[in-house]
């Protein structure tokens, strides 16, 4: 079984360390780690270091240090553009597409999406997609936090400028003809990926990312619901970068 992960703003520079605050909360007190039990600590910045529980406070673990370790970023880089959607959907997606590993989370407010991001309560609904991001990235022990796009009102003007400005765009449709599994992907640089929102996508929209040379592509002929396309699509994304 591996060892759980905590998310620490800075890695220790020294052999010992103190876990506090929520994270160390939550190993010493929910989790229950024991002295002599191992565990990761990560920045979310690619940094790792493994640690020991050499003592157990309250809502606070002692720790000695064993290794520290780095891991690159990945390149090409995957972003999805996540059209935003109703009740927990949006949520759901996130987590999932963290666990598989997206590196960038837009939100984007698209002409069908029924839920609308504004003022107080937009900013409120992205940062519940940044904790569950940082949740998820947590179980799955990565060493890298995904980043949540803001302002949390991303405008199809906004997506746009983003896909002119990568290496590659990609728009999940399904009257697409050509499958993502087959398209050419860049060597390196950033790979955009459209997900609509529970409506679908415009053909206006559509006509606009293709403006500025974005592809539509399918996954295959089921039509996968606004919290699974990203998914999957990452799926086979990774595969064929070789990250899987």
């Amino acid at each position: 079984m591996s060892v759980a992960l905590f998310l620490v703003e800075d890695l220790p520079v020294g052999e010992v360390f103190t876990l506090g605050g929520v994270e160390g909360h939550h190993a010493a007190t929910v989790q229950r780690l024991r002295v002599g039990e191992g565990l990761l600590l990560a920045d979310g910045r690619g940094g790792t270091a493994s640690a020991v529980v050499t003592a157990v406070g309250r809502g606070t673990l002692e720790l000695r240090i064993s290794s520290l370790a780095y891991d690159d970023a990945c390149d090409p880089r995957l972003v999805v553009v996540q059209g935003i959607a109703k009740g927990d959907r949006g949520e759901l997606a996130v987590q999932a597409m963290t666990e598989v590993g997206v590196d960038e989370i837009v939100p984007w407010a698209a002409s069908r999406s029924v839920v609308q991001w504004r003022g107080e309560r937009g900013g409120r609904a992205r940062e519940k997609w940044v904790a569950t991001a940082r949740e998820a990235a947590k179980q799955s022990r990565r060493s890298w936090l995904p980043v949540v796009a803001g302002p949390p009102d991303e405008s199809t003007g906004r997506v746009v400028d983003r896909i002119a400005g990568a290496a590659a765009g990609f728009v999940l449709h399904e009257e697409a003809t050509v499958g993502l599994s087959t398209v050419e992907l860049p060597a390196s640089g950033e790979i955009v990926l459209v997900v609509g929102p529970e409506g679908g996508i415009t053909p206006a929209e559509v006509a606009a990312f293709e403006a500025v040379g974005a592809r539509t592509v399918r996954l295959g002929p089921a039509v996968l619901r606004t919290s699974t396309a990203g998914v999957a699509a990452l799926a086979v994304l990774s595969a064929r970068l070789g990250r899987w």
